[in-house]
């Protein structure tokens, strides 16, 4: 047998149990696909954004990258960001990390990969940023999972800083960029009370002291 032989079986099922429970699932969504959210979130094989959010194909337009980061270099996130709000029409951007995430460890714990470690730097910025906060954290596991929040606003903050999203709040787009962490130990997301749908709130977010703010649960 195939190693792949299972995948495709998997895939025959799940495709007989949608056209059984509704057979113009299929045809509806090949004419379109109409998302209210795009989901950045990392490449963790363990944080399906659909099985999250209890969402179907095609209500959720998702990019994914190791460790949730939005960089204005990264021509890849930014390409997906613009389809998104200017094609798609999305009212949401949701930057989803996750405690646990082995990028955020990795900086945390010094560890060396290679090439993926130039990616992470983006994260050891973070790190750097907040270096007197999480000192104060003696538990590491703690502190990785801190860090993983603190990176998540630092993405909204940066995802809100894009031509694209500023862009679209000049031409009146209701447009909304979200922070949230998800638990692997518990399948639950968790806002970081860090939501940016104007200039305006997005200046406050910047002078916001994060250090201070806890995690709704």
């Amino acid at each position: 047998m195939h190693p792949l032989d299972p995948l495709i079986k998997n895939n025959r099922e799940w495709s007989e149990n949608i056209r059984r429970r509704n057979p113009d699932f299929f045809p509806a969504l090949s004419r379109q696909q109409a998302p209210d959210y795009l989901w950045i979130g990392c490449s963790d094989s363990r944080v399906p954004a659909n099985e999250i959010c209890g969402l179907l194909p095609g209500e959720i337009f998702v990019h994914r990258n190791v460790a949730n980061i939005v960089v204005h270099s990264d021509l890849n996130c930014l390409s997906v960001m613009q389809y998104a709000v200017d094609v798609l029409r999305v009212g949401h951007i949701l930057i989803v990390g996750h405690y646990g995430c082995g990028g955020v460890r990795a900086v945390v714990e010094e560890q060396k990969f290679g090439l993926i470690d130039n990616w992470l730097h983006h994260v050891q910025d973070v790190k750097e940023k907040y270096a007197a906060h999480l000192s104060c954290i003696a538990d590491e596991s703690a502190r990785i999972d801190r860090l993983c929040e603190l990176n998540v606003i630092r993405q909204v903050i940066n995802a809100a800083q894009t031509t694209i999203v500023q862009n679209a709040w000049q031409r009146g787009q209701s447009l909304a960029v979200h922070g949230w962490v998800y638990g692997l130990r518990d399948g639950l997301v968790r806002p970081l009370g860090i939501s940016v749908s104007s200039a305006w709130e997005l200046a406050e977010a910047i002078k916001t002291d994060w250090e201070k703010k806890s995690v709704s649960l």
